[in-house]
């Protein structure tokens, strides 16, 4: 009986769990590092209403590295080199201005939708056009995570994935579903522990992202990708 080829270092399990552990800290470290400009501005604005504009426009800076952590975790299951920092790089490098394009608009409008909500008895809205304007900000939110997943992974214009975004999050109910369930787990983790405890589990939540959105990106592959 022929013996064994030998395995290399790194084929066993053991291997295998340590490369995905070491692939994961390191796109983890990343992402929260690339989340210090808006944990920074959060902690320098007081959380009075008159910030309430403000607060979402703080998300933006950090979509850039969101979409390389996206980039480098979905990269991670094609190939066997442990490199995830230069796999975050590309990401960004990549990335970094559509999911700025895409994000300050979105963040925008988010800081209106809150700022309106909030002063609702100031600017005179009834509370069921305050519910209708909380259900728009809600929208937005869902599109612009949907659009972040997909700008990190696919080459197309901006105004392209905006479209894509729209359509998917009525075509896909189910995802939207896990999305919007992301979205408050995310406002949990704020509400309980703080925006820095969730920037330090972002990318266990990136993770989680992609899976939930694994239904749309297969369809926009088969669909719209040679």
């Amino acid at each position: 009986m022929a013996a064994a080829a030998p395995r290399d270092f790194g084929d066993g399990v053991l291997g295998r769990i340590t490369a995905r552990v070491y692939w994961y800290l390191v796109v983890g470290v990343l992402v929260a590092l690339g989340c210090v400009p808006t944990l920074v501005l959060l902690t320098l604005l007081d959380r009075s209403s008159g910030n309430a504009l403000l607060v979402p426009l703080c998300l933006a800076p950090a979509a850039p590295f969101l979409a390389a952590g996206i980039f480098a975790l979905h990269a991670r299951a094609g190939t066997d080199e442990p490199v995830p920092g230069r796999t975050f790089v590309r990401g960004l490098r990549l990335g970094w201005l559509d999911a700025l394009r895409l994000w300050v608009p979105a963040t925008a409008v988010l800081g209106v939708v809150l700022t309106s909500v909030v002063h609702r008895e100031a600017a005179g809205i009834s509370v069921a056009y305050a519910v209708v304007l909380g259900a728009v900000g809600l929208a937005v939110l869902l599109w612009a995570v949907q659009a972040l997943v997909l700008v990190s992974l696919f080459s197309f214009r901006a105004r392209d994935v905006a479209r894509l975004s729209v359509y998917y999050l009525g075509r896909r109910p189910s995802v939207t579903v896990g999305l919007l369930a992301l979205v408050v787990v995310a406002g949990g983790v704020v509400w309980v522990a703080g925006e820095l405890v969730l920037a330090l589990v972002a990318a266990a939540w990136l993770a989680f992202l992609l899976r939930v959105a694994q239904p749309v990106l297969d369809d926009v592959r088969a669909r719209f990708v040679a």
